[in-house]
């Protein structure tokens, strides 16, 4: 682990590496036989050029860049930390751009930049227990966006035959190539009113996103990966 530190210090290795993830992603959505369900509403948007919020769970980061379409901008919310740093690098191979903060460092100026990206006309990516969780449990921060900007979340996730979940605190997923994979989008929430809108539309993010998330387990048969307890 410290010897992992230590070359993730090293730039140049650390932009090797995230060469390496969007090769590896590219391999696994290549040599796999992908669906995707239940996109009509990301198509529409996409159609009619209205911007909204994607939402994915931490532990599906990996395959997320195959769901957008190609050539449509969008900017993803990623921390600070060197987590989020080799994340940023790993999806601009795919064009996508990214916005920097987190709820505990460099919030305001993160929520300021996105408003302004959601108003103009862009989407945004999301994960929102990230990025220290607890797993699969919605901050109030995606709702209250989404709110601000008046715009729809559209939750997706997805899950494959042929995986490995980490023992990392979201439990990281991890495609194999050669794999039968789905790619599930969830239904529309937007959040209209005040503190109280915010709550419910947090707890119908992650009611959303969690259903999808173990029914793309369940169509490749595995159990559902199941979120943190409550606290």
């Amino acid at each position: 682990m410290r010897g992992l530190k230590r070359v993730l210090k090293s730039d140049q290795l650390r932009a090797a590496l995230c060469w390496l993830g969007a090769l590896y992603i590219r391999l696994v959505w290549l040599t796999g036989r992908w669906r995707v369900e239940n996109a009509a509403a990301a198509e529409a948007f996409w159609a009619q050029g209205k911007p909204f919020i994607l939402a994915f769970w931490h532990g599906r980061i990996l395959m997320m860049p195959m769901c957008w379409r190609r050539g449509l901008p969008i900017q993803m919310l990623i921390s600070q930390h060197r987590d989020g740093q080799i994340i940023s690098r790993t999806v601009g191979h795919f064009g996508i751009e990214t916005v920097v903060g987190s709820s505990s460092k460099g919030g305001s100026a993160a929520l300021r930049s996105i408003l302004k990206f959601l108003k103009g006309g862009t989407c945004v990516g999301i994960t929102p227990d990230g990025p220290r969780g607890p797993r699969m449990r919605a901050s109030e921060g995606v709702a209250q966006i989404a709110r601000l900007a008046a715009v729809p979340v559209i939750p997706c996730s997805y899950s494959c035959r042929r995986r490995r979940l980490l023992g990392s605190w979201d439990r990281f997923l991890v495609a194999l190539p050669f794999s039968r994979g789905v790619i599930i989008w969830g239904r529309p929430i937007t959040v209209e009113g005040g503190a109280e809108a915010v709550d419910q539309g947090r707890l119908a993010i992650e009611a959303e996103l969690n259903r999808i998330s173990a029914l793309a387990d369940s169509l490749m048969g595995h159990a559902p990966v199941e979120p943190a307890p409550c606290s």
